[in-house]
């Protein structure tokens, strides 16, 4: 179950509808924050590298570690 609430004085308010016994474990997230969904925004804006080889996504371990390449 998820509840909505708000943060005032650095003390989480959830929403009246919300019923949760006293000394249970919660986890709290803020709403609206996808950190790697930004860092791929983010990173769809940088240049090409005209240096990076075209099938490097489809040959990621023979450029990392040195494998044979699997498209031969």
């Amino acid at each position: 179950m998820t509840y909505r609430g708000t943060v005032k004085n650095g003390v989480v308010v959830l929403g009246s509808d919300a019923r949760i016994p006293d000394g249970t474990e919660v986890l709290v997230e803020p709403a609206g924050v996808r950190p790697l969904m930004d860092l791929a925004r983010l990173a769809e804006g940088f240049p090409d590298d005209p240096d990076w080889p075209a099938d490097g996504a489809k040959e990621h371990d023979h450029y990392l570690y040195g494998t044979p390449k699997r498209d031969r």
